[in-house]
């Protein structure tokens, strides 16, 4: 691709146009900045600006990956404990009190049915799961399915606002960057909403070019999306009426970058225990099922005695 770019720059075509006839390779913003580039002849400072644009961008989602993983690890590692204990501890322990499963207490009657349960059916509940998680990640591909999760990561009580900060964080980050390249507003409003990942949201802001375009001020084309935050709208606001508007997106991007990070931290920090005590409860109730009977056990075997 980048022989072909050589070859069309080579033929006489400028260089975000050569860019361009990639298709999608390399995105709208990094051409539309090459674009700003030529026109206002300072090409080096744009790709400059552009760089740090990105690497604040990849640093934003390094960091989101690094807060959910250890969540995503220990929330797999309860899976497998589960399947373990249901398919191979439990069913051993049971051996044990062979004959008294009318005298068995209701802890353990209820953790045996369970296990019972899951190790009868696992020849069709792996598949099921298995082939769900297939379905879910196809489905997540189709622009129904895209639109459709979106949807439902905005309702989710803490997700959703943490969404809408990194999604306002990136959209006037991208914004300041075609503004600062010499880009006009409509056309750096048009490009910035693409890099909008969550579709719901970019399906949105379609109506704030249109405004943009009948003479409104842009401002009040954003608050009729509806999705962006008060406090950002002011702070917009501020930088139109004063001639900053560029400045001010970059302030409104720094402060919702580190609302973001605030915001995975505390989450990180509550998700973290539950899933460790929900493993220890669970671990805690099925080891209190399968050695409550033999307490039993050595109990009446005592009172006998004696």
């Amino acid at each position: 691709m980048l022989e072909d770019v050589e070859e069309k720059i080579r033929g006489g075509l400028a260089l975000s146009q050569a860019f361009a006839a990639q298709g999608d390779t390399f995105p709208r913003i990094y051409v539309a900045s090459i674009l700003a580039g030529e026109r206002s002849g300072s090409l080096d400072e744009v790709l400059m600006r552009y760089v740090s644009y990105q690497k604040t961008i990849t640093e934003a989602r390094r960091k989101i990956k690094k807060s959910l993983t250890y969540p995503a690890v220990l929330f797999s590692a309860s899976i497998i404990l589960v399947m373990v204990l249901s398919t191979y501890v439990i069913p051993q322990f049971m051996k044990l009190y062979a004959g008294q499963e009318g005298n068995l207490p209701v802890v353990t009657t209820t953790v045996v049915a369970i296990a019972d349960f899951i190790s009868a059916n696992l020849t069709w509940l792996i598949p099921t799961v298995i082939g769900t998680v297939i379905f879910l990640l196809f489905w997540r591909r189709t622009p129904t399915g895209r639109l459709r999760i979106d949807q439902w990561t905005l309702r989710l009580p803490v997700g959703g606002e943490t969404v809408r900060m990194l999604t306002i964080a990136q959209f006037t980050r991208s914004l300041a960057t075609l503004l600062a390249g010499g880009i006009t507003l409509p056309e750096s409003v048009e490009i910035a909403s693409e890099s909008i990942t969550n579709r719901a949201l970019r399906a949105s802001s379609a109506g704030v070019l249109t405004g943009i375009r009948e003479g409104r001020p842009f401002t009040d084309s954003l608050e009729a999306s509806g999705w962006v935050s008060e406090l950002a709208l002011d702070m917009i606001g501020v930088g139109e009426r004063s001639g900053a508007l560029r400045e001010m997106l970059d302030e409104v991007a720094n402060f919702y970058d580190g609302e973001v990070e605030v915001r995975l931290n505390t989450i990180t920090t509550f998700i973290e225990p539950i899933i460790l005590i929900f493993m220890g409860s669970l671990v805690m109730t099925i080891l209190l099922a399968m050695y409550l009977p033999l307490f039993n056990m050595i109990g009446n075997l005592s009172g006998g005695r004696g």
